[in-house]
Order: C-alpha cells, then sequence, then structure tokens
C-alpha cells in the first residue's frame, strides 16, 4: 500500500527519509527551510523500520510516527512508516516504489551534509542519485567533508549551485544541490545518549 492519494500529479515533493530515533528540532528545520528554498509542495517524512548503518535497533515504528507527527505540526508535512508498508530497506528500491505509485509528482531526497558525507558506505548509492535529484541541508562539522566526499567528487558535474534552489524541483537526476540554511548542531544519536544517561 503507497500513499498515492496524498500527492497530485505536477506536485513537488521532498522525501526525508531517517530512523527519527528521536525526531528533534533539527529535522523540522532541515523541512521548513527545504520548503520554502525549494518551493515544494509537501515533504514528506519517511520514518524507517531499521538503519542498515547503525548497530543499535531503533524504538518501536508506530511511537516514532506518532513523535513525528507531534513534533512536526505542519500542514505541508505528511509522516508516515511507508517503508514498513512497502517492506523496503534501502533507499533506491522505496524510491523506485513511490515514483512508481506516484506518477507525475516530482520527488526530491533531502538529506544532511552528514549523510552526504557517509552516502558511499549506503547500498546502491550510486544508483540513488541518478534515480532522484538529491537536496542537502549544511551540517556543522560534516559540510566541508561532505563536499570532498566520495559521493560529491563522483557527482561533482551535476552540482547546482545554491541560488539555482528555486528551480530546483525541474531538475532531472542526477542532480544534487547544497543548501543555504541555519546550522543546527542537534542529532538523534546525542539524544538518545542523553535519554540513556540521565534514564529519560
Amino acid at each position: 500500500m503507497t500513499a498515492r492519494h496524498h500527492f497530485a500529479a505536477g506536485m513537488s515533493v521532498g522525501l526525508f527519509g531517517g530512523s527519527f530515533d528521536p525526531p528533534h528540532a533539527g529535522h523540522r528545520l532541515v523541512s521548513l527551510t527545504a520548503l520554502k528554498a525549494l518551493q515544494l509542495d509537501r515533504i514528506w517524512w519517511l520514518v524507517s523500520p531499521q538503519n542498515p548503518l547503525k548497530k543499535h535497533p531503533p524504538r518501536n515504528s508506530a511511537a516514532r510516527v506518532a513523535t513525528c507527527r507531534a513534533l512536526a505540526g505542519h500542514p505541508k508535512i505528511f509522516v508516515s512508516d511507508e517503508e514498513t508498508r512497502l517492506g523496503t530497506q534501502y533507499a533506491i528500491d522505496t524510491v523506485r516504489r513511490l515514483k512508481a505509485a506516484n506518477p507525475g509528482v516530482r520527488f526530491i531526497w533531502l538529506m544532511g551534509a552528514d549523510n552526504l558525507a557517509g552516502l558511499h558506505k549506503w547500498k546502491f548509492w550510486d544508483e540513488l542519485m541518478s534515480e532522484i535529484p538529491v537536496a542537502i541541508y549544511p551540517r556543522p562539522g560534516s559540510t566541508l567533508q561532505a563536499g570532498i566526499s566520495p559521493a560529491a567528487m563522483r557527482f561533482a558535474p551535476w552540482r547546482k549551485p545554491a541560488n539555482a534552489a528555486a528551480s530546483f524541483r525541474f531538475a532531472r537526476a542526477p542532480a544534487w544541490i547544497m543548501l543555504d540554511g541555519v546550522l543546527s548542531g542537534l542529532s538523534s544519536s546525542a539524544l538518545r545518549h542523553h535519554r540513556g544517561k540521565y534514564g529519560n
């Protein structure tokens, strides 16, 4: 089952995938910035059942979706556990299924600069970059590293300047852009550590 009924042909939708364990204000900041800068119609938070690169299992998916919905609090931010419903494990598979189920919708993959820095560790990362335009949000300590990462170097010819953000929704993959935005030091891993340390 897919959420095709939420999006109409011609819409531009940002796909923001992650474990969101826990979600935090930084996720909302990225979403609101991307909505405005990229002139998107919707942001779709894809709450993943797991992250193959992380050793610890995330909390219950339903609990994370509920927390995300409470935090998002915006009519243009849609939250779902679509990857659980689809049974997909890798981002490339999710993207292909959503594109097939939502013809005419322009999708953009959203990620933080820390994810771009380590994107070459993802399964089929080069196929993902070739399948969908990617918008990168700057992160403290990661933005410079992201710019010289294997993924950035491999796809350097297809990088768009930050001032092209307003028209990026019409770009065809491969295409990627580093957005301008307020830096947030919040991270889910740090919040998990804090929660564990103080029993919250």
